[in-house]
Protein backbone atom coordinates (compact mmCIF):
# COMPACT_ATOMS: atom_id res chain seq x y z
CA UNK A 1 0.00 0.00 0.00
CA UNK A 2 1.32 3.46 -0.85
CA UNK A 3 1.33 5.62 2.28
CA UNK A 4 1.01 9.36 1.79
CA UNK A 5 3.01 12.06 3.56
CA UNK A 6 1.18 12.99 6.76
CA UNK A 7 0.75 16.08 8.94
CA UNK A 8 4.09 17.79 9.32
CA UNK A 9 2.58 21.24 8.92
CA UNK A 10 4.50 22.79 11.81
CA UNK A 11 7.84 21.44 10.60
CA UNK A 12 7.19 22.34 6.96
CA UNK A 13 6.08 25.85 7.93
CA UNK A 14 9.28 26.42 9.90
CA UNK A 15 11.55 25.11 7.12
CA UNK A 16 9.75 27.25 4.55
CA UNK A 17 10.15 30.25 6.85
CA UNK A 18 13.89 29.63 6.92
CA UNK A 19 14.05 29.17 3.14
CA UNK A 20 12.11 32.36 2.55
CA UNK A 21 14.54 34.40 4.61
CA UNK A 22 18.11 35.44 3.81
CA UNK A 23 20.65 32.61 4.21
CA UNK A 24 22.36 33.21 7.53
CA UNK A 25 22.67 30.17 9.81
CA UNK A 26 23.47 26.49 9.34
CA UNK A 27 20.37 24.45 10.26
CA UNK A 28 20.88 21.12 12.01
CA UNK A 29 17.80 18.98 11.31
CA UNK A 30 18.00 16.27 13.97
CA UNK A 31 15.80 13.72 15.66
CA UNK A 32 15.52 10.02 16.54
CA UNK A 33 16.23 7.42 13.86
CA UNK A 34 13.43 7.11 11.31
CA UNK A 35 11.49 10.05 12.70
CA UNK A 36 10.95 11.44 9.19
CA UNK A 37 13.71 14.06 8.96
CA UNK A 38 14.57 13.41 5.31
CA UNK A 39 10.91 13.10 4.35
CA UNK A 40 10.16 16.49 5.88
CA UNK A 41 13.03 18.07 3.95
CA UNK A 42 11.91 16.36 0.73
CA UNK A 43 8.39 17.68 1.17
CA UNK A 44 9.67 21.20 1.78
CA UNK A 45 11.88 21.04 -1.33
CA UNK A 46 8.93 19.88 -3.42
CA UNK A 47 7.07 23.05 -2.45
CA UNK A 48 9.83 25.42 -3.58
CA UNK A 49 9.54 27.61 -6.66
CA UNK A 50 11.90 27.57 -9.62
CA UNK A 51 13.89 30.33 -7.97
CA UNK A 52 15.59 27.69 -5.84
CA UNK A 53 18.37 25.31 -6.88
CA UNK A 54 18.85 22.40 -4.44
CA UNK A 55 22.02 20.34 -4.08
CA UNK A 56 21.40 17.15 -2.09
CA UNK A 57 24.42 15.31 -0.68
CA UNK A 58 23.29 11.87 0.50
CA UNK A 59 25.86 10.17 2.73
CA UNK A 60 23.47 7.59 4.17
CA UNK A 61 24.24 4.84 1.67
CA UNK A 62 27.98 5.48 1.32
CA UNK A 63 31.06 4.31 3.13
CA UNK A 64 33.44 7.26 3.07
CA UNK A 65 36.96 6.43 4.22
CA UNK A 66 39.04 8.77 2.07
CA UNK A 67 38.84 12.01 0.12
CA UNK A 68 38.13 10.30 -3.22
CA UNK A 69 35.02 8.60 -1.82
CA UNK A 70 33.89 11.89 -0.32
CA UNK A 71 34.30 13.64 -3.67
CA UNK A 72 32.27 10.88 -5.33
CA UNK A 73 29.32 11.89 -3.14
CA UNK A 74 29.94 15.64 -3.22
CA UNK A 75 30.14 15.96 -7.03
CA UNK A 76 27.79 14.60 -9.68
CA UNK A 77 30.16 14.72 -12.65
CA UNK A 78 27.57 16.26 -14.99
CA UNK A 79 24.69 14.08 -13.78
CA UNK A 80 21.38 15.92 -14.07
CA UNK A 81 22.50 18.42 -16.69
CA UNK A 82 20.74 18.57 -20.04
CA UNK A 83 23.86 18.61 -22.15
CA UNK A 84 27.53 17.81 -21.87
CA UNK A 85 29.48 20.64 -20.32
CA UNK A 86 33.06 21.52 -21.08
CA UNK A 87 33.76 24.46 -18.80
CA UNK A 88 32.52 26.31 -15.74
CA UNK A 89 30.31 28.71 -17.69
CA UNK A 90 28.53 25.71 -19.23
CA UNK A 91 27.73 24.41 -15.75
CA UNK A 92 26.13 27.72 -14.78
CA UNK A 93 24.21 27.98 -18.05
CA UNK A 94 22.89 24.45 -17.68
CA UNK A 95 21.85 25.02 -14.07
CA UNK A 96 20.02 28.20 -15.03
CA UNK A 97 18.24 26.74 -18.06
CA UNK A 98 17.37 23.33 -16.62
CA UNK A 99 13.89 22.61 -15.27
CA UNK A 100 15.54 20.32 -12.71
CA UNK A 101 15.81 21.97 -9.30
CA UNK A 102 17.21 19.03 -7.36
CA UNK A 103 20.77 17.79 -7.98
CA UNK A 104 22.55 14.85 -6.37
CA UNK A 105 25.79 16.70 -5.84
CA UNK A 106 27.47 19.61 -7.57
CA UNK A 107 27.90 19.26 -11.36
CA UNK A 108 31.55 19.13 -12.36
CA UNK A 109 32.78 19.21 -16.00
CA UNK A 110 35.34 16.60 -16.93
CA UNK A 111 38.06 19.08 -17.81
CA UNK A 112 37.99 20.57 -14.30
CA UNK A 113 38.13 17.30 -12.38
CA UNK A 114 41.93 17.30 -12.11
CA UNK A 115 42.06 20.90 -10.88
CA UNK A 116 39.17 20.75 -8.43
CA UNK A 117 39.62 17.30 -6.89
CA UNK A 118 43.19 17.49 -5.68
CA UNK A 119 43.93 15.31 -2.67
CA UNK A 120 46.52 17.74 -1.32
CA UNK A 121 44.25 20.77 -1.85
CA UNK A 122 40.71 19.95 -0.67
CA UNK A 123 39.96 23.67 -0.47
CA UNK A 124 39.96 23.71 -4.27
CA UNK A 125 36.65 21.82 -4.09
CA UNK A 126 35.20 24.40 -1.70
CA UNK A 127 36.35 27.25 -3.95
CA UNK A 128 34.65 25.62 -6.94
CA UNK A 129 31.39 25.21 -5.01
CA UNK A 130 31.64 28.80 -3.73
CA UNK A 131 31.93 30.04 -7.32
CA UNK A 132 28.84 28.07 -8.38
CA UNK A 133 26.81 29.47 -5.50
CA UNK A 134 28.01 33.00 -6.16
CA UNK A 135 27.10 32.81 -9.83
CA UNK A 136 23.66 31.37 -9.11
CA UNK A 137 22.92 34.08 -6.58
CA UNK A 138 24.04 36.82 -9.00
CA UNK A 139 21.53 35.42 -11.53
CA UNK A 140 18.64 35.61 -9.07
CA UNK A 141 18.67 31.97 -7.90
CA UNK A 142 18.59 30.80 -4.27
CA UNK A 143 20.93 27.83 -3.69
CA UNK A 144 20.10 25.26 -1.01
CA UNK A 145 22.56 22.62 0.23
CA UNK A 146 21.16 19.58 2.07
CA UNK A 147 23.54 17.02 3.59
CA UNK A 148 22.03 13.81 4.92
CA UNK A 149 23.78 11.87 7.73
CA UNK A 150 26.97 13.92 7.55
CA UNK A 151 28.37 12.14 10.62
CA UNK A 152 29.70 9.34 8.38
CA UNK A 153 32.70 11.55 7.64
CA UNK A 154 33.09 12.64 11.26
CA UNK A 155 36.51 11.01 11.72
CA UNK A 156 37.87 11.57 8.22
CA UNK A 157 41.09 13.56 8.24
CA UNK A 158 42.47 15.40 5.21
CA UNK A 159 45.05 17.99 6.15
CA UNK A 160 43.07 18.37 9.37
CA UNK A 161 39.60 17.12 10.31
CA UNK A 162 37.33 17.31 7.26
CA UNK A 163 34.18 18.19 9.20
CA UNK A 164 35.95 21.17 10.76
CA UNK A 165 36.96 22.48 7.33
CA UNK A 166 33.56 21.70 5.88
CA UNK A 167 31.55 23.52 8.54
CA UNK A 168 33.82 26.52 8.42
CA UNK A 169 33.06 26.60 4.70
CA UNK A 170 29.33 26.39 5.46
CA UNK A 171 29.67 29.35 7.82
CA UNK A 172 31.39 31.28 5.02
CA UNK A 173 28.66 30.65 2.45
CA UNK A 174 25.73 31.12 4.86
CA UNK A 175 26.50 33.62 7.60
CA UNK A 176 29.27 35.63 5.93
CA UNK A 177 28.26 35.84 2.27
CA UNK A 178 24.60 34.72 2.48
CA UNK A 179 25.01 32.62 -0.68
CA UNK A 180 23.10 29.47 0.25
CA UNK A 181 20.88 27.84 2.83
CA UNK A 182 22.66 24.91 4.49
CA UNK A 183 20.78 22.03 6.14
CA UNK A 184 22.62 19.17 7.85
CA UNK A 185 20.36 16.19 8.62
CA UNK A 186 21.46 13.72 11.26
CA UNK A 187 20.13 11.29 13.86
CA UNK A 188 23.48 11.52 15.70
CA UNK A 189 23.12 14.45 18.09
CA UNK A 190 26.50 13.64 19.64
CA UNK A 191 27.98 14.49 16.26
CA UNK A 192 26.19 17.84 16.33
CA UNK A 193 27.63 18.63 19.74
CA UNK A 194 31.11 17.65 18.59
CA UNK A 195 30.91 19.81 15.47
CA UNK A 196 29.34 22.67 17.41
CA UNK A 197 32.32 22.78 19.77
CA UNK A 198 35.14 21.97 17.35
CA UNK A 199 33.99 24.29 14.56
CA UNK A 200 33.00 27.04 17.00
CA UNK A 201 29.42 27.32 15.73
CA UNK A 202 28.02 29.45 18.54
CA UNK A 203 25.78 32.04 16.91
CA UNK A 204 26.26 30.37 13.53
CA UNK A 205 23.73 27.55 13.61
CA UNK A 206 20.21 26.65 14.69
CA UNK A 207 18.75 23.35 15.95
CA UNK A 208 15.56 21.99 14.38
CA UNK A 209 14.02 18.89 15.94
CA UNK A 210 11.91 16.47 13.87
CA UNK A 211 10.52 14.03 16.42
CA UNK A 212 8.17 11.05 16.23
CA UNK A 213 4.42 11.73 16.04
CA UNK A 214 2.51 12.39 19.24
CA UNK A 215 -0.49 10.21 20.13
CA UNK A 216 -3.14 12.39 18.50
CA UNK A 217 -1.22 12.58 15.21
CA UNK A 218 -0.59 8.84 15.30
CA UNK A 219 -4.28 8.16 15.92
CA UNK A 220 -5.34 10.45 13.08
CA UNK A 221 -2.81 8.84 10.74
CA UNK A 222 -3.88 5.26 11.48
CA UNK A 223 -7.59 6.11 11.30
CA UNK A 224 -7.06 7.22 7.70
CA UNK A 225 -6.22 3.60 6.91
CA UNK A 226 -9.16 2.08 8.77
CA UNK A 227 -7.57 1.25 12.13
CA UNK A 228 -10.03 0.88 15.00
CA UNK A 229 -9.27 2.06 18.54
CA UNK A 230 -8.01 -1.33 19.68
CA UNK A 231 -5.58 -1.53 16.75
CA UNK A 232 -4.45 2.06 17.33
CA UNK A 233 -3.71 1.40 20.99
CA UNK A 234 -1.83 -1.81 20.20
CA UNK A 235 0.31 -0.04 17.60
CA UNK A 236 0.98 2.92 19.90
CA UNK A 237 1.93 0.68 22.83
CA UNK A 238 4.57 -1.08 20.73
CA UNK A 239 5.80 1.61 18.34
CA UNK A 240 4.68 4.98 19.68
CA UNK A 241 4.63 7.54 16.87
CA UNK A 242 7.60 6.23 14.88
CA UNK A 243 6.53 6.87 11.24
CA UNK A 244 8.43 3.97 9.70
CA UNK A 245 6.81 1.47 12.07
CA UNK A 246 3.37 2.99 11.59
CA UNK A 247 3.68 2.43 7.85
CA UNK A 248 4.73 -1.17 8.43
CA UNK A 249 1.89 -1.67 10.89
CA UNK A 250 -0.56 -0.55 8.22
CA UNK A 251 0.96 -2.99 5.76
CA UNK A 252 0.75 -5.79 8.35
CA UNK A 253 -2.68 -4.96 9.75
CA UNK A 254 -3.98 -8.49 9.07
CA UNK A 255 -1.36 -9.86 11.50
CA UNK A 256 -0.82 -6.81 13.66
CA UNK A 257 -0.17 -8.39 17.06
CA UNK A 258 2.18 -10.96 15.57
CA UNK A 259 4.01 -8.17 13.73
CA UNK A 260 4.37 -6.16 16.95
CA UNK A 261 5.70 -9.08 18.95
CA UNK A 262 8.15 -10.07 16.19
CA UNK A 263 9.65 -6.59 16.14
CA UNK A 264 9.96 -6.43 19.90
CA UNK A 265 11.65 -9.82 20.00
CA UNK A 266 14.11 -8.69 17.31
CA UNK A 267 14.88 -5.41 19.09
CA UNK A 268 15.49 -7.24 22.38
CA UNK A 269 17.95 -9.53 20.61
CA UNK A 270 19.74 -6.61 18.94
CA UNK A 271 20.01 -4.70 22.22
CA UNK A 272 21.37 -7.75 24.04
CA UNK A 273 23.98 -8.24 21.30
CA UNK A 274 25.08 -4.63 21.62
CA UNK A 275 25.39 -4.76 25.41
CA UNK A 276 27.17 -8.11 25.51
CA UNK A 277 29.82 -6.69 23.17
CA UNK A 278 31.19 -4.83 26.18
CA UNK A 279 30.68 -7.58 28.77
CA UNK A 280 34.43 -7.97 29.30
CA UNK A 281 34.71 -4.26 30.07
CA UNK A 282 33.09 -4.64 33.47
CA UNK A 283 33.15 -0.94 34.36
CA UNK A 284 31.47 0.17 31.13
CA UNK A 285 29.06 -2.78 31.17
CA UNK A 286 27.85 -1.91 34.67
CA UNK A 287 27.63 1.79 33.82
CA UNK A 288 25.46 1.03 30.80
CA UNK A 289 23.16 -1.17 32.86
CA UNK A 290 22.90 1.53 35.54
CA UNK A 291 22.05 4.13 32.89
CA UNK A 292 19.38 1.94 31.32
CA UNK A 293 17.82 1.25 34.72
CA UNK A 294 16.62 4.87 34.68
CA UNK A 295 14.06 3.79 32.09
CA UNK A 296 12.41 1.12 34.17
CA UNK A 297 10.03 3.74 35.53
CA UNK A 298 10.73 6.67 33.19
CA UNK A 299 10.22 7.27 29.49
CA UNK A 300 12.85 10.01 29.45
CA UNK A 301 15.34 11.64 31.81
CA UNK A 302 17.50 14.75 31.96
CA UNK A 303 21.20 14.01 31.60
CA UNK A 304 23.92 15.88 33.53
CA UNK A 305 26.98 14.99 31.49
CA UNK A 306 27.97 12.98 28.44
CA UNK A 307 29.99 10.04 29.72
CA UNK A 308 31.20 6.80 28.16
CA UNK A 309 28.04 4.83 28.97
CA UNK A 310 25.79 7.51 27.46
CA UNK A 311 27.97 7.68 24.35
CA UNK A 312 27.80 3.91 23.96
CA UNK A 313 24.00 3.79 24.19
CA UNK A 314 23.58 6.67 21.75
CA UNK A 315 26.11 5.26 19.28
CA UNK A 316 24.35 1.90 19.39
CA UNK A 317 21.01 3.65 18.71
CA UNK A 318 19.53 2.44 21.97
CA UNK A 319 19.06 5.96 23.33
CA UNK A 320 18.51 9.35 21.72
CA UNK A 321 20.08 12.52 23.09
CA UNK A 322 18.18 15.78 22.66
CA UNK A 323 20.82 18.47 23.35
CA UNK A 324 18.65 21.60 23.48
CA UNK A 325 16.63 20.48 26.53
CA UNK A 326 19.27 17.96 27.72
CA UNK A 327 16.82 15.06 27.39
CA UNK A 328 17.82 11.42 27.08
CA UNK A 329 15.24 8.87 25.96
CA UNK A 330 14.99 5.56 24.08
CA UNK A 331 15.13 5.87 20.29
CA UNK A 332 11.53 4.65 20.14
CA UNK A 333 8.73 3.12 22.18
CA UNK A 334 9.94 -0.23 20.88
CA UNK A 335 13.39 0.49 22.34
CA UNK A 336 11.81 1.40 25.68
CA UNK A 337 10.04 -1.96 25.81
CA UNK A 338 13.21 -3.73 24.70
CA UNK A 339 15.33 -2.01 27.36
CA UNK A 340 12.96 -3.16 30.09
CA UNK A 341 12.96 -6.76 28.86
CA UNK A 342 16.77 -6.74 28.48
CA UNK A 343 17.25 -5.45 32.02
CA UNK A 344 14.93 -8.14 33.33
CA UNK A 345 16.96 -10.81 31.52
CA UNK A 346 20.39 -9.49 32.52
CA UNK A 347 19.62 -8.71 36.15
CA UNK A 348 17.38 -11.69 36.93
Amino acid sequence: MEIEFHDRNREIHEIMRILNSRPDLITFVYGPINSGKSSVMDEAVNRLSNDYVVFFIDLRAHVVTNIDEFYDVLFSYEIGLKKKVAKFSDVISSLLSSTVRFYSGFPLPENLVGKVLKKDKPKNAFTYIFNILQELKSRGKIPVIILDELQVIGDLKIDGLLTYELFNFFVTISKRFHLAHVFAITSDSLFIEKVFNEAVLHGRCRYFLVDDFDYDTTKEFLEKYGFNQKEIDLTWNYFGGKPVYLVEAINNRDRLREFCEENLKLRVSQTLDAIYEIEENEKLFNSVIDLLKNFIDNEKIRYKKIDEALRFCVRKNILFLEPVNRILKPQSQLDLLAIRKVLNEITS
